[in-house]
């Protein structure tokens, strides 16, 4: 982008946002960051943004833990040892200092925590693996120095967080949680009450402050400097607040993002923007914008119409769902995350519209039976509904009344191969990976019922858990890396080529995937049902296929292709 373009869209998107009396003030300011960040760095070129080779592993710091090493160490060698040539970037999740929320509650937006390791400890995983970092733009924890500057009237901070008055009303504000909105602080001016979206520990910042946009644009660029490829808005939706409105995906907020995408697309070429926006699906999508706003997002309907799936027999629905993405493509530039499990629970504002609600509940009922919770959000009429999950999604495939695992396993590879086909990139974490079951004693001890999927490791224990060919992690791990390192080998995965979803009838799956210089074709099948399928000749597009995934081989005979209860089969025709 060129230097006059690029400040002309920065001042456009500045007096939107603070109007015209302050956009030129603020605007120097700003260009103030964009040089210093230049003299730092000189400007890289600008790489692909994506190939068919990129997969992202979503872990913790301290997802693996040795005695006498920063967690981060450890980190870094299983995954040098282990997982070489398998991911192409590494989604660290926070990993600044922070008081709760197991990492988004940040006390210190510009440190590592010291019992994580230090920045050369982040910047020497980066050598290796591109790397994701995650900016938690909306919020800060009660213990952030600005929160601190906040309760004593100084600077920076006095201005950094949304005091509301008990009596406004805020009855039109989308909630992500059934707690109070507003958190009551004590002052030397008295108490206080200020806008808390997410929990008592997590501030809302107010970005009606240029101070507050410019801090956290310094921030995104001294991330960049520490080697991230890409960046996660964590929880941007809720961003930008005005009374008497939802205070969800404003023009503001989507303002913000493009004025960041602009920055990246100048100073960055080849660096990636990712929304978190766990929201129903058109909501989602709403933060490509034009192809001016995030590089990436979520495919949050996905986790859960992938369960409902496979434990119904039933992919109608998951049909439906990837026929709209069909019939509406993202934007140049742009693409999907494909995702099922992660840090959080399992969205489930993401299956309004999508899917029934007494499927829904029926759905969640089984997961209660496997260990789950389900926790809840205040809708603008006082009703609490259903907003997450929270599960392992290895044990969510679990059948109580099943014995053995080999269903279990069928099942979850199935439910982490499904989602490697479809058009976008795909993201896995670490413990659906590793075959992490609930860890109940994690709720126990943190009181938080997204504990129960954000287990960490004691290196050695993994190694031979993963290493046990008779344990379930040891059918699960080497199987899942064996998948993933062969999706790198074909070109019809890039995250831009074609996608079409075949019309295989009730509990098939199946999509066509076609390079860009479609010189590779393949088609996904998926059997999400407990018997035997057969997938006509007639719902196959002709050609020479054979079967690239499973060893052995599944046989085409002519074009119909038996499938096993709950298998998958890439079919590749090179021709």
């Amino acid at each position: 982008m060129e230097q006059q373009v690029f400040e002309t869209r920065i001042r456009e998107r500045l007096e939107r946002l603070y109007g015209e009396d302050q956009a030129e003030t603020v605007f120097e300011r700003l260009r103030s960051l964009v040089w210093r960040h230049r003299s730092l760095r000189p400007v890289p070129s600008a790489p692909p943004l994506w190939s068919a080779t990129d997969v992202l592993l979503i872990a913790y710091g301290d997802s693996v833990q040795r005695p006498g090493a920063a967690p981060l160490r450890a980190l870094k060698d299983f995954l040098d040892r282990r997982l070489a040539g398998v991911f192409s970037t590494v989604h660290l999740l926070p990993f600044y200092p922070y008081s709760s929320d197991d990492g988004f509650a940040v006390s210190d937006f510009r440190a590592v925590a010291p019992d994580l390791g230090t920045w050369a400890d982040i910047e020497a995983l980066g050598e290796r693996f591109g790397l994701l970092f995650d900016l938690v733009l909306n919020h800060m924890s009660r213990e952030h120095l600005w929160f601190v500057n906040y309760i004593h009237d100084e600077r920076p901070g006095k201005d950094y967080v949304i005091e509301v008055e008990p009596t406004a009303d805020l009855a039109l504000v989308v909630r992500p949680r059934s707690t109070p909105l507003l958190s009551r602080v004590r002052t030397p001016r008295g108490m206080r009450h200020v806008w808390a979206t997410f929990s008592n520990d997590q501030i809302d910042l107010n970005y009606r402050n240029p101070d507050v946009l410019l801090a956290m644009i310094d921030i995104l660029l001294e991330y960049v400097r520490h080697g991230a490829r890409a960046v996660r808005l964590d929880a941007v939706g809720f961003l930008w607040k005005e009374f008497g409105t939802s205070c969800i995906h404003l023009p503001q907020t989507h303002e913000v993002v493009k004025l960041l995408r602009d920055l990246f697309d100048y100073l960055e070429p080849g660096a990636l923007l990712l929304t978190e926006t766990n929201v129903p699906h058109r909501e989602n999508l709403s933060y490509f914008g034009d192809g001016d706003e995030a590089h990436m997002v979520y495919q949050f309907s996905l986790p859960p119409l992938l369960l409902h799936a496979i434990h119904t027999g039933d992919t109608r629905y998951l049909c439906a769902w990837a026929c709209g993405l069909e019939a509406e493509p993202p934007p140049p530039s742009c693409t999907f995350l494909n995702f099922t499990a992660s840090h959080d629970g399992v969205g489930l504002r993401p299956l309004e519209g999508l899917l029934p609600d007494e499927e829904a509940e029926r759905l969640l009922a089984e997961m209660r039976a496997r260990g789950g919770f389900v926790s809840m959000r205040a809708t603008d009429a006082g009703v609490d509904r259903p907003y997450e999950l929270n599960i392992s999604y290895f044990d969510a495939f679990r059948d109580p009344a099943e014995s053995g695992s080999d269903g279990l396993i069928r099942r979850f590879l199935l439910s982490q191969t499904l989602p490697l086909a479809l058009r976008g990139i795909p993201a896995v974490y670490f413990n659906a990976l590793v075959a992490t079951p609930n860890d109940p004693f994690g709720v126990e001890r943190t009181g938080m019922t997204r504990s129960i999927n954000r287990r960490t490791w004691d290196g050695a224990e993994l190694e031979q858990w993963i290493d046990r060919p008779d344990s379930e992690a040891g059918r699960v791990f080497p199987e899942y890396v064996r998948r993933l390192r062969l999706r790198r080998r074909f070109t019809a995965f890039h995250p831009e080529a074609a996608q079409r979803v075949l019309q295989l009838g009730p509990g098939l799956f199946g999509v066509e995937r076609t390079s860009l210089e479609g010189g590779q074709r393949l088609l996904a099948l998926h059997n999400c049902t407990a018997v035997s399928q057969v997938v006509p000749a007639d719902a196959l597009p002709p050609g020479g296929w054979r079967d690239a995934l499973n060893e052995p081989p599944v046989e085409v005979e002519g074009v119909s292709v038996r499938l096993a209860a709950y298998q998958a089969v890439w079919l590749v025709n090179d021709a």
